[in-house]
Parts: structure tokens; C-alpha cells; sequence
């Protein structure tokens, strides 16, 4: 287990990979064989199998983008809390292409990073939970940097270099997040939810907006109104409903 600390900084110890299967896997390997500490890092230049949301697999090209996991001690926090921890990493990745582009950035819930209706990344969080004990999280993330040609599969991404025009060292833009995410998470252990879930729902992708939507075989219509605490999307139709993460699928 991840050492009961949390004063060590987020990156504190960054670990590169040459190549990996998932970041995601290796570092919850070395948190059950006791190597790991609250804040290690570890990036890979290479991902062999990526492991996105819902079961997906993340498809990212070699030495061009952060494929990086982060180690959260959390055993100070409620297991409720989990999805704040969600809008935390989603709200970073956000404020690090803030600091490169003027472009719109939103966050399409549950925690995907959107602009001009194109992903530029992805976030995928897995948690240990003992009884009513939350032990620990490792939040992955996956973010388009210098990446310009992409899989088939893949019709609506978008990097950061195909925003600006610009080459970046995707090491340091790792490292920069991981300065974001530690302040960041200052707001969560120091209790500043309704602060969290302002600045995620400022961002929410299509708030306001009358979509479409599937549940099942059903397809209805609705306004997308906020999401919340317990990563609820509320949509309105003519009730507001709330809808589990995988319950409903945009129809854009």
C-alpha cells in the first residue's frame, strides 16, 4: 500500500517508462507490492494497452503525448467523494491547456477534455476501497500533445499541437500537471467541494444546451443542466433526471 503520507508532492517522484502496457496497471503493481508513495508519477513514452473508460482501450501514438498515473493517497477522504476526485483531475488537465491556448476547453462529463467538439484528452481514475475505507487512488490520463494523425477509430480527437501550432516536450507538460494536480487537490482535502463542483459544471461541455440523447433503445431529448456531487448528469426533460455515469450516451 502507498505510504499513509500525503505531504509529498504530486510528482515528487517521477518515474518515465520506456514502455508499458498501461500506466494505469503498472502503478497499482507497485502500490501492492509496497514500492509505492502518495504522489508517485509514472510516464510512459509508450502504451501498449492503454485502458480507457467503460473498458475502452486509449490509443496513443509513441513519444508524442502524456500517458502518465499518479498515485492519491486518499484514506482521509470519504468513499462519496470519489467523483470530486474525478472533477479535480478533469478541472487540471483543463487549467494545463489553459496555460498554452485561448481556445475553449470544456469537460465533458464524466471527465473527458473537449474543444471544438474534438477530445484532446482522457481521464480514467481506479480506486481501492476496503470496506468503508477509500485507501488509495490511481488517476490516469491520457492527453494529446503533439499527436497529428490518429487511429481510424479515433474520428473526433484533437491535440494540443493541432490547437496552437506548436511542439511541446510532452515530459515537462507531464510535470506541469502534475504541479496543477497537487494544488488542485489542496481544494479536496481541505474541503472546498461546492468550490469543486462550480468550476466543473463552469466547464460542463453543452450545459444549457438541447441534445439528444440514447438510454437503452430509448432516445429522448433534453437540456444538459449540471452534474453533481455524486457525478450525476442532470438533464432536463420536461422533469429533471439524473443519469449514472454509462446510463445515457450523447447523440451529437
Amino acid at each position: 500500500m502507498p505510504e499513509a503520507s500525503i505531504n509529498n508532492q504530486i510528482g515528487e517522484r517521477f518515474i518515465e517508462l520506456l514502455s508499458v502496457d498501461s500506466t494505469n496497471n503498472y502503478a497499482m503493481e507497485q502500490v501492492k507490492s509496497g514500492l509505492a508513495q502518495h504522489g508517485d508519477a509514472y510516464f510512459a513514452y509508450e502504451q501498449t494497452a492503454g485502458k480507457g473508460q467503460f473498458n475502452k482501450q486509449w490509443l496513443s501514438a509513441k513519444n508524442e503525448n502524456i500517458i502518465l498515473s499518479v498515485i492519491i493517497n486518499t484514506s482521509t477522504l470519504a468513499v462519496p467523494q470519489q467523483f470530486i476526485l474525478n472533477m479535480l483531475a478533469a478541472i487540471s488537465v483543463m487549467r494545463l491547456f489553459n496555460k498554452y491556448t485561448t481556445e475553449k476547453i470544456k469537460i465533458k462529463w464524466p471527465n473527458d477534455i473537449y474543444c471544438r467538439d474534438r477530445k484532446a484528452a482522457g481521464i480514467l481514475i481506479e480506486n481501492t476501497v476496503q470496506g468503508k475505507k477509500w485507501q488509495f487512488a490511481v488517476a490516469g490520463f491520457g492527453v494529446n500533445i503533439n499527436q497529428t494523425v490518429f487511429d481510424a477509430a479515433l474520428k473526433n480527437a484533437v491535440s494540443l499541437k493541432q490547437l496552437t501550432g506548436e511542439d511541446y516536450n510532452a515530459v515537462e507538460l507531464a510535470k506541469q500537471l502534475c504541479a496543477i494536480l497537487n494544488q488542485n487537490l489542496q481544494l479536496l482535502f481541505c474541503n472546498k467541494e461546492e468550490l469543486i463542483l462550480d468550476m466543473y459544471n463552469d466547464a460542463l461541455y453543452k450545459r444549457n444546451e438541447f441534445l439528444k440523447f440514447k438510454q437503452g433503445s430509448k432516445i429522448f431529448s433534453g437540456t444538459v443542466k449540471r452534474v453533481d456531487a455524486f457525478g450525476k448528469l442532470i438533464i432536463e426533460s420536461g422533469i429533471e433526471q439524473s443519469f449514472e455515469t454509462g446510463q445515457v450516451e450523447w447523440l451529437l
